[in-house]
């Protein structure tokens, strides 16, 4: 566990439990997302039926997540347009739980088992999807990029919960 792991760990242990709110899929890239009731998270790989669970496995952005509170903020700076999870290209949309303090975290959704790996920058398609402005509003509100350390079944309504971290290895 790396020492910035091992501080936030340290502060968030009493981290309320969030609720996931939505799922998506891209069966292919560039491809529109696919809004699901339920999918399985595969270890290593990422969700059944999203075009990232056939690359490499192991990678660090297996699974993206975001925030509907984050949603509503880049809505907020972008003139209180309406912005849909689909048009964010995430595969996850949480709610009821600070989302920046999952980072480095791992944490349980359903049967699954995920590791937030890094921040979720936004990409130029913003600007396409969402219009002009979108880059800028998504600065710092772009979510997560997670792993999935263990398989599950995931479900609309199952709670996000901190795990407890372990202790480093001596």
């Amino acid at each position: 566990m790396s020492a910035q792991s091992q501080l936030f760990s340290r502060y968030v242990t009493d981290l309320p439990a969030g609720e996931l709110s939505w799922i998506g899929v891209r069966p292919k890239r560039r491809a529109p997302m696919k809004s699901l009731q339920h999918t399985r998270a595969f270890a290593t790989l990422g969700l059944e039926g999203d075009h990232r669970v056939e690359k490499t496995p192991g990678s660090a952005r297996q699974v993206t997540l975001i925030s509907e509170e984050f949603i509503q903020q880049i809505s907020h700076f972008l003139g209180d347009r309406i912005v849909r999870p689909q048009q964010l290209r995430r595969n996850l949309v949480v709610k009821n739980i600070n989302l920046n303090a999952l980072r480095y975290q791992t944490f349980k959704i359903g049967d699954a088992l995920f590791e937030a790996t890094a921040l979720c920058h936004p990409c130029s398609r913003m600007e396409q999807e969402l219009g002009e402005g979108s880059f800028a509003a998504m600065l710092g509100h772009g979510g997560l990029c997670c792993k999935v350390l263990q398989s599950g079944i995931i479900r609309l309504g199952d709670a996000i919960e901190l795990c407890p971290a372990k202790a480093p290895s001596t």
